[in-house]
């Protein structure tokens, strides 16, 4: 009879996601992730199958929550444009404050995989279009209200914030202030 295990996979794949956000999939080792998660190799193989395999829990993991708390920000009440400002806001304030400057763990993926690996680049795109979703229903919803003009696309819009978010994230990894940040918030927030 094998022993027990003496790790909670949920645990481990939180932690793992830390490492993979922090290093990416080609920077992290198999002895990264062991050291991380207190456990031995076999262990890790055995519960995990692959490095790989376990960069996928850890890239769900990500995306889920991750998804989760964008939507809940934009789905607050209060003037749109006013929850859009606070949402891009909120993400240059967590990048500038990581000590690591990771950005985001999803946009990373896709600089890093997209087009070599096919299970991360559609979880990728899966956050993206959750995302892009999310950003389109906003404007309907400003368009509804009245903040936004009728005749603009949503689906246009939407790709746009998209599109600012990740450049946003990726902006605040080597940004020495929230100067530039800012001003794209403000110009984007105006363009609608």
């Amino acid at each position: 009879m094998g022993r027990p295990k003496q790790f909670d996979p949920d645990v481990a794949v939180e932690q793992a996601m830390e490492v993979f956000w922090r290093k990416g999939y080609a920077g992290t080792t198999p002895q990264d992730l062991v050291d991380a998660l207190g456990i031995g190799k076999g262990s890790l193989y055995n519960t995990f199958g692959s490095k790989h395999a376990l960069f996928e829990k850890a890239l769900r993991r990500y995306r889920d929550s991750q998804a989760v708390a964008l939507v809940e920000m934009l789905e607050r009440p209060g003037p749109v444009k006013v929850r859009l400002r606070r949402t891009l806001e909120f993400l240059v304030e967590m990048d500038l404050a990581d000590p690591d400057r990771r950005g985001c763990m999803a946009v990373n993926a896709a600089a890093e995989l997209a087009g070599t690996d096919e299970t991360a680049t559609e979880l990728v795109q899966r956050m993206l279009d959750r995302t892009e979703d999310a950003f389109r229903a906003l404007i309907e919803e400003g368009q509804r209200s009245g903040e936004i003009a009728p005749e603009r696309d949503p689906a246009a819009l939407g790709s746009l914030l998209l599109n600012t978010v990740v450049g946003l994230r990726l902006t605040a990894r080597v940004a020495e202030g929230p100067e530039r940040l800012t001003r794209v918030i403000d110009a984007v927030i105006e363009s609608l």
